[in-house]
């Protein structure tokens, strides 16, 4: 998840689509909140792991 926010976030740079980075964005903080909860080994949504 936060390599696909990190490509939508440059294509949305590059392209200059507001829309793509707004994504990408929202992406990478969803993608950064999960690696965290998983790293300090919390259960997200019923899983400790994410595979």
């Amino acid at each position: 998840m936060i390599g696909l926010g990190i490509i939508l976030l440059i294509l949305g740079y590059v392209l200059k689509v507001a829309v793509l980075q707004t994504i990408g964005i929202i992406l990478l903080v969803i993608g950064a909140v999960l690696w965290v909860l998983g790293a300090v080994g919390r259960p997200v949504g019923g899983r400790r792991y994410w595979y």
